[in-house]
């Protein structure tokens, strides 16, 4: 899941309906590929950065495994 864009949409107070309609895609297909079940062409990733005003690199990152806390870590933040 693309969490950075979900993040971007709602900073902008953007819809994804409003978004899709921006960048000329269906918005089940933009859906998907949130989702990340469908690849859009490198040219609508272009307009979806423009359209939020974001950086790519950081709206299209995905997190496919979270590392796990370490009690030591929570520990020493908290001290």
């Amino acid at each position: 899941m693309l969490s950075n864009l979900k993040t971007a949409l709602a900073a902008r107070r953007m819809r994804q309906a409003e978004l899709a309609e921006a960048i000329g895609v269906a918005p089940s297909t933009l859906s998907e590929f949130i989702h990340g079940r469908a690849e859009l062409a490198p040219h609508l990733r272009t307009r979806i950065a423009e359209e939020l005003q974001a950086d790519p690199t950081w709206l299209f990152a995905t997190v496919s495994v979270i590392p796990p806390l370490r009690a030591q870590s929570i520990v020493a933040a908290t001290a």
